[in-house]
């Protein structure tokens, strides 16, 4: 099956009205987030970068799960033929290629385990997988954000894990990449993320569905 826009969306579309739940919105402003930043980068595409992003979570069609949700995905697109959109379904959760950095529960079998821990080592990462991780990390299910907004919101649902510190450091790694490449600051791209950062309502996630 062609991976492309149509398809993309039908397929968030299903997975939603089989776990509804606040990440098909996340999930629609990291696909936003992508290809506004990807359109100002000389090597990526505007529209595989938005469907990248939009599929990142495609996992959570099962279900609420933790780490599950990684492997779900993998295997739902890989199902369809789309390779470098089932690597991001897992390489987006690991902008550190060591399993053992992840803040989320496994939830998985111990062969599922296994695999996934050989996966993430061995990935080849590129700009695509890069853009995700930071895109995941700019977007609530209510619009942009500061990465520290983000970073707290992970921190409340997950907890203090000893790799938190060393994976803010990578998100800012990638976001200072990206800016050298299009030349000014990624928030400058993202309409609304100062009133969505600073908003009186509390913004936060209240289950790990997200």
């Amino acid at each position: 099956m062609e991976l492309s826009i149509q398809t993309a969306e039908q397929a968030l579309k299903e997975a939603a009205k089989s776990n509804p739940g606040a990440w098909t919105d996340h999930s629609r402003y990291v696909a936003k987030a992508c290809k506004a930043i990807a359109s100002h980068c000389k090597n990526l595409s505007s529209e595989q970068a938005y469907l990248f992003g939009l599929l990142h979570d495609i996992g959570r069609y099962a279900g609420v799960s933790s780490e599950r949700h990684l492997i779900d995905g993998y295997r739902y697109c890989m199902e369809r033929g789309w390779k470098k959109a089932a690597q991001i379904c897992i390489s987006h959760a690991f902008m550190i290629q060591d399993i053992n950095t992840s803040i989320g529960t496994f939830d998985i079998s111990d062969e599922d385990y296994l695999f996934m821990k050989e996966f993430v080592a061995n990935a080849v990462y590129d700009d695509y997988d890069r853009l995700v991780q930071l895109c995941d990390a700019l977007a609530l299910p209510t619009g942009f954000c500061l990465l520290e907004k983000r970073f707290v919101d992970v921190t409340i649902r997950y907890g203090v894990h000893p790799a938190t510190i060393d994976r803010w450091k990578k998100i800012l790694e990638i976001k200072e990449l990206f800016e050298k490449q299009i030349g000014c600051s990624v928030y400058s791209l993202l309409p609304g993320v100062v009133e969505n950062s600073f908003a009186t309502t509390s913004l936060f996630f209240t289950s790990h569905n997200t």
